[in-house]
């Protein structure tokens, strides 16, 4: 899915500490202050979720290592055991954050 192009400039007069604050929050939540500005002004609610950047890190680590072992037993060289119960896990586990991300 492409996004829309940012074509237009709004411009607004605030104080400095005004923009400092602005700022601050949008780097807080990582975040661009044009995208921190356009979700505040659209009503949408933004969310800080602490160390999710830790468990993304975790899961992709985990989806490689699941991949390795797939490759390994597909080569014959290794026997998984619940190989299926645990790509299905992960597949849940995954999708449960893609949702929660969409919010």
């Amino acid at each position: 899915m492409q996004r829309e192009k940012k074509t237009e400039i709004i411009t607004l007069r605030v104080t400095p500490r005004t923009k400092d604050r602005i700022r601050a929050k949008a780097q807080e939540l990582g975040l661009t202050v044009t995208d921190y500005l356009c979700l505040c002004g659209l009503g949408k609610k933004i969310v800080q979720v602490d160390g999710l950047d830790k468990v993304l890190s975790e899961l992709k680590a985990q989806g490689r290592n699941l991949n390795q072992l797939t490759t390994l037993a597909n080569m014959g060289k290794i026997t998984v055991v619940y190989g299926d119960r645990l790509a299905e896990n992960y597949g849940q586990v995954s999708e449960q954050l893609r949702q929660l991300l969409r919010r």
